[in-house]
């Protein structure tokens, strides 16, 4: 296993238990738009806020990182939005 990743080990185990409850949640509310989208941008809040958490706790926050997290969530809003939002 890389060395990296297992230094941050619990950081990335956070995140993958977060994933697995965004797919549940948008599983239990397949078809119903409103709160499909809830669930969506709780997941993008989360992933920004874990990103956050990560790089601060890392030592290695930079305005560059926060821009990056910031524009990947609201691109998964927007694919994600187009696709139920037909």
């Amino acid at each position: 296993m890389n060395i990296k990743f297992k230094k941050h080990l619990f950081d990335y185990l956070l995140l993958i238990t977060a994933g697995i409850f965004f797919l549940i949640g948008a599983n239990i509310f397949k078809g119903e738009r409103f709160p499909e989208f809830v669930v969506i941008t709780a997941f993008a809040c989360f992933y920004i806020i874990w990103g956050f958490y990560h790089h601060i706790f890392h030592n290695s926050f930079r305005l560059k990182v926060v821009i990056e997290y910031i524009l990947i969530a609201f691109t998964l809003i927007f694919l994600l939005k187009i696709i139920i939002y037909p």
